[in-house]
């Protein structure tokens, strides 16, 4: 099956698992979005000749999310949360980088990915059957990970207080033409702070969008970018398997909020726009991402 129509399956399932609700993203429906300034400090020069990773300011927006397909869902059943963000280069060109506070993925191939949509029928409630679950991990042992890190998530107190992870790796390619993996991860400057499952469990619907606008009138709310650097050996094309902890960091610039953007919801923050200096991994799930993006984007629009 080609990459297109496999994403028009798994958007499909989505929607039979989740629910049809017009207008809305079909995954990571609910969410907030924000104008922003990026600062590039300059670090990212050594590895890479991205134009807005050499230093200086740019515009930027950045969205933050509840990842769930259902914008019905409490704020407490979409324990995983994102982060994308859009770059807005010179002459209207634009790059994404796209995180949730999960560093790894349920699936390493798209028609994997498709067929746990098509096992987990019963995730309506945030929650799937124990049986369709076992289901899942006989037949896809390596997505036991990712369930365990979100079995054991708690969620962020505030979108401004959790970290982003791109799951994805990326190849920066230097002025040599050199390539070194790497992956994204936004740190916020507040810190990082999670709430209990029973404080969690108590907040009302629509509290993290409160929230952050709350915390922006009262204080910056800013996150660092940093590039986790990968050695050999290091996976790049499974997006289910971690890299070590001990892997060096680089902080390469700041992103600062500004103020709440208004008419940006029809924006597509598809994490296979990349710029010069600036290569998708093997990953076959990163790649699979701009066809069911394109689909989504295509039908939201659609119904407005």
């Amino acid at each position: 099956m080609e990459k297109k129509q496999l994403a028009g399956v798994a958007v499909d399932r989505i929607e039979k698992v989740f629910g049809e609700h017009p207008e809305y993203r079909r995954a990571h429906a609910r969410g907030v979005i924000y104008e922003a300034i990026f600062s590039a400090n300059g670090l990212a020069k050594e590895y890479t000749t991205a134009p807005h990773l050499q230093g200086g300011e740019i515009k930027a927006v950045a969205r933050f999310s509840h990842s769930s397909p259902d914008p019905t869902w409490t704020d407490i059943m979409s324990p995983v949360k994102g982060l994308a963000v859009q770059f807005q280069l010179p002459e209207g060109e634009i790059t994404n980088i796209v995180g949730v506070n999960s560093p790894i993925f349920l699936a390493k191939t798209p028609e994997a990915f498709t067929k746990i949509l098509g096992i987990v029928t019963s995730f309506k409630r945030g929650k799937p059957r124990l049986r369709e679950l076992a289901k899942l991990l006989i037949q896809y042992p390596e997505s036991r990970a990712a369930i365990k890190v979100i079995k054991k998530m708690h969620a962020p107190a505030s979108f401004a207080t959790g970290r982003y992870h791109s799951i994805h790796a990326f190849y920066f390619i230097d002025q040599e033409g050199k390539r070194i993996p790497i992956k994204y991860e936004w740190e916020p400057d507040a810190g990082m702070e999670t709430l209990s499952p029973k404080d969690a469990g108590s907040l009302p619907f629509g509290y993290y969008e409160w929230e952050i606008e709350d915390r922006l009138q009262k204080e910056p709310v800013s996150f660092r970018l940093n590039i986790v650097l990968g050695e050999e050996g290091d996976p790049t094309a499974d997006p289910t398997i971690a890299w070590p902890k001990d892997r060096r960091k680089v902080t390469i610039g700041q992103l600062t909020l500004t103020q709440l953007a208004e008419r940006a919801d029809s924006l597509k923050f598809d994490p296979t726009v990349v710029t010069e200096g600036i290569e998708c991994s093997e990953d076959q799930i990163l790649n699979f991402r701009r066809a069911a993006y394109s689909i989504s984007h295509e039908r939201r629009n659609s119904e407005k």
